[in-house]
């Protein structure tokens, strides 16, 4: 029972570290990586499509992202969606490619993504922190109808705590490679 417990939120943090891991990628630093467009969608054919189902997005050299439309007629769509994205990129097409080149970062840009990043870890760290919650509420109620004793109950939420902080400090050293990330030149 308590095992099972332990493994739900065991899962439930590795899903928040990997939630974490994902808006960090929506972050873009100064390198280009296609992942940055992952949140772009295009019309295609009257529905909002990804962009990376409807092009191939390449990383040209390190500051310049390459994208090559599957259909010649998407490009003026592409680039309009790239330019109505938060992103502040500016789509340049030549022929069937579309360049994207990554501008630099200012430093008050840099903080401001230091900013959003360190959010971002917070709301992880709360998730985590949430999660260790619930699984202490369910090992109370266990203790409650009798079906554990205290002692089991004062180890598992030992357990459920150490698990807490290995997750806390995962997020911690995820964004700690980000504002490293952010502060290269």
């Amino acid at each position: 029972m308590i095992n099972e417990i332990k493994s739900d939120a065991t899962d439930r943090m590795k899903k928040s570290v990997e939630a974490l891991g994902t808006n960090f990628n929506k972050i873009r630093t100064g390198r280009a990586h296609p992942s940055i467009l992952d949140n772009v969608f295009v019309s295609y054919y009257g529905s909002n499509t990804q962009l990376s189902q409807v092009a191939n997005i390449t990383v040209q050299d390190a500051r310049t992202l390459a994208i090559s439309a599957w259909e010649k007629n998407l490009i003026p769509e592409i680039e309009k969606a790239i330019m109505k994205s938060d992103l502040g990129l500016n789509p340049a097409t030549s022929g069937d490619l579309i360049r994207v080149p990554m501008p630099m970062l200012t430093e008050e840009t840099r903080k401001g993504y230091i900013k959003r990043a360190r959010a971002e870890a917070e709301s992880a760290r709360v998730s985590v922190r949430n999660i260790r919650r619930d699984a202490l509420a369910e090992v109370k109620s266990l203790l409650k109808e009798k079906e554990i004793g205290e002692d089991d109950e004062r180890r598992a939420g030992d357990e459920i705590q150490k698990l807490t902080n290995e997750y806390v400090a995962l997020v911690d050293k995820a964004l700690a490679s980000k504002e490293q990330d952010l502060m290269e030149i």
